[in-house]
């Protein structure tokens, strides 16, 4: 066995003030609050995370149309059948709202059998009833718009749960459908998504109906800060050798109320799912076969007696028999909702994810790499509940370690990185939310922020922090604005959006974390720049440099913090402010906040320094292999890009980069140039 324990790459405290679990008088959570608000758009984009409420706030917005903007019906779409059951009905009258929310039975078609076997029928019937909800899953209302013409949907809401089902791809049906309601423009339609990734390289929507729509965001720093019990959320990922089952004790514990996610069976981590239930099993039960102590006749958990003699429960929803469907229905139960001891250890493959909701749930392990950031959001949503005396979560990403002997090594290494990015990113999304502005004469303190104990120093930048809003306010000298409303949007909604095609850009994460001679502007300012531009290809060069510091400073500002913490300990067990402290200790070491020290900041250095305290050596050497044997020449295209930025380096010094200069982004610049000088040589010479 190796002696290294699984590494968190982040741990944040929050501050557990109640807000996001409060209501106000019209029984409203201040997410639910924040999107009642909005209740008035045609088009309305809530983005928002697992459990703050997204099915009620889409109740409350939904009555208001339909009793008081015309609209005549509503549809709610959702991607699976299980999770219909989040719009049964409710009394909300009873908590001071105007209106109940009711779906009679038979429009219920995540449940009801529909119209002679025919749910997509029972579409049809519901447009032509006097009754005014109903609820089905995508594929139903897919097929329905298919069966019947976008027409037949007119003065409709059309919401649709999990929004991030949809692509603006030509290929999702759903998404080209969107469009083509919207192009109509003739009914209203509600998105609402607890993750705005996915895994594939398509946008959901597309810019020109992205901007329709009037966005609703609140970030999981306000969710989980805003908790009553929950205080600290830690993540980080474990490598194992030989087969997991021998080493998953080093992770997990079975005092914590744990959801276990085998691998996909084809991946190169599994041996076989119904093998690895019993080796988990066996494991929990300290290797002795008399531990197994049978199966709950009522709930069909199984029963397993632990090496201090404690008999836990586990929920076996891998094995595909008749006992899953007894096992299911028992977590389903209103008492898995009331007795944190009803069940100890969940151990699932495809379920237990999206929409899936045990509020005890302190630790979500999941083994072998997951190719979706939504699947990763939905997956540690199921351990970011709150619940009585729950005051730490946690989610553990269990991966084989990269053999240099082994024949897939590639996949392996592809898989590594892989799992590196997504920690990375799921760090951006659990931490507050970035505004940043240029530093200049006109600067000054803004109203509702915290800037230290010294307080705001006119004559440096300065960090502000807003705990009720979980907003920091940075001042960075040089900072670009973004000039048109839709660089602004991206810098205010979608700057993770940014991130995460930056950070899951092959080259980029190989080069940042394996590339000795790497020079830091490589990757902040012409990888990322080239990043945007393809991203957003509507965007003039100025506003796609604005975007790019944005993104870069967001990035950079919490690896830093997160280095700075990982190295002053006492620093990181202050709850509530460890990172902004994090964040204001290193701004005060470095003697100009600018845009061009952020840029000198290699993004994947605390990365690289958590990897190798969680690898062994002779791992770490084979990633560093195989990734050096692919290391790319310059590009023309990267030329290009190098010789703009040596026109703006000559602007602002004078002169042009120089090749034998001590500075290596200097260096970098000139050999752009003398390699485009040298392609239009050879051009002239053919």
């Amino acid at each position: 066995m190796k002696n290294q324990k699984a590494i968190p790459t982040v741990t944040v405290n929050y501050k557990s003030t109640g807000s996001s679990t409060r209501s106000n008088e019209l029984g409203m959570r201040a997410m639910q609050e924040r999107a009642y608000e909005k209740r008035g758009e045609q088009y309305l984009l809530i983005k928002s995370p697992p459990a703050s409420g997204k099915s009620r706030a889409l109740m409350f917005i939904a009555l208001d149309k339909l009793n008081n903007q015309g609209v005549k019906k509503a549809i709610i779409a959702v991607p699976e059948r299980s999770i219909g059951s989040s719009f049964s009905n409710e009394p909300l009258s009873k908590f001071g709202f105007y209106y109940d929310w009711e779906v009679v039975p038979k429009w219920n078609l995540c449940n009801a059998p529909g119209e002679d076997g025919s749910k997509v029928n029972s579409v049809n019937s519901f447009l032509e009833s006097q009754d005014k909800v109903l609820v089905c899953t995508h594929a139903t209302f897919r097929f329905a718009v298919q069966k019947f013409g976008i027409e037949k949907f007119d003065d409709c809401l059309i919401a649709i749960d999990e929004f991030h089902h949809v692509s603006a791809d030509d290929n999702n049906v759903l998404g080209s459908q969107l469009k083509h309601f919207i192009s109509r423009d003739k009914v209203h339609i509600v998105a609402m998504t607890g993750s705005y990734f996915r895994g594939d390289a398509n946008p959901v929507l597309m810019p020109e109906n992205e901007d329709k729509f009037e966005p609703v965001t609140y970030t999981y720093y306000e969710q989980l800060n805003g908790y009553e019990y929950l205080k600290t959320l830690s993540i980080g990922y474990y490598f194992y050798s030989k087969k997991y089952t021998e080493e998953i004790l080093e992770v997990l514990d079975p005092n914590e109320k744990t959801i276990i996610h085998i691998p996909h069976v084809k991946s190169r981590e599994s041996i076989g799912k119904f093998i690895e239930v019993e080796h988990i099993i066996h494991a929990i039960g300290g290797g002795e076969v008399e531990s197994w102590l049978g199966k709950d006749p009522i709930t069909g958990f199984d029963l397993v007696k632990t090496p201090e003699g404690r008999t836990l429960k586990i929920a076996d929803l891998v094995d595909d028999d008749s006992n899953r469907n007894k096992v299911s229905a028992a977590l389903r139960s209103p008492e898995a909702k009331e007795n944190r001891d009803y069940v100890d250890i969940i151990i699932a493959l495809g379920m237990a994810k999206e929409g899936f909701d045990w509020i005890w749930c302190e630790h979500a392990l999941t083994i072998g790499y997951r190719s979706s950031l939504t699947e990763i959001v939905q997956i540690i949503g199921r351990a970011t509940r709150d619940a009585p005396n729950k005051t730490h979560a946690r989610f553990t990403n269990l991966i084989a370690e990269v053999e240099a002997s082994e024949d897939a090594v590639t996949d392996a290494v592809n898989d590594t990185l892989k799992a590196i990015s997504a920690s990375l990113l799921m760090e951006q999304v659990l931490t507050p939310r970035f505004n940043f502005t240029p530093k200049n004469i006109e600067s000054g303190p803004v109203e509702g922020f915290d800037y230290g104990e010294d307080g705001y120093d006119p004559e440096k930048e300065n960090v502000g922090f807003n705990e009720e809003t979980g907003q920091y306010q940075i001042e960075i000298k040089g900072l670009s604005q973004p000039k048109t409303e839709n660089a602004r949007r991206i810098c205010r909604e979608d700057l993770n959006e940014v991130i995460a095609s930056f950070a899951q850009d092959k080259q980029t994460i190989e080069r940042g974390l394996f590339d000795e001679e790497l020079v830091p502007q490589e990757l902040t300012q012409i990888r990322m720049g080239k990043i945007i531009k393809d991203k957003y290809p509507e965007l003039n060069e100025e506003d796609i440099e604005a975007v790019r510091q944005h993104a870069i400073a967001a990035l950079n500002l919490t690896q830093k913090a997160k280095e700075t913490l990982n190295n002053d300990p006492q620093l990181s067990q202050k709850p509530n402010t460890a990172l902004i402290d994090g964040i204001r200790k290193f701004t005060m070491d470095v003697r100009d906040l600018d845009v061009d020290w952020i840029d000198s900041i290699n993004p994947f250095s605390e990365a690289y320094s958590i990897l190798s305290k969680a690898m062994t050596e002779q791992s770490l050497k084979a990633m560093a292999e195989v990734i050096s044997a692919r290391k790319p020449n310059i590009s023309l295209e990267e030329a290009r890009e190098l010789a703009k930025r040596a026109l703006k380096f000559k602007k602002e010094r004078g002169r042009l980069p120089d090749i034998k200069s001590a500075d290596p982004w200097e260096q970098r610049m000139a050999q752009g140039i003398a390699y485009l000088a040298r392609v239009k040589a050879e051009e002239q010479n053919v």
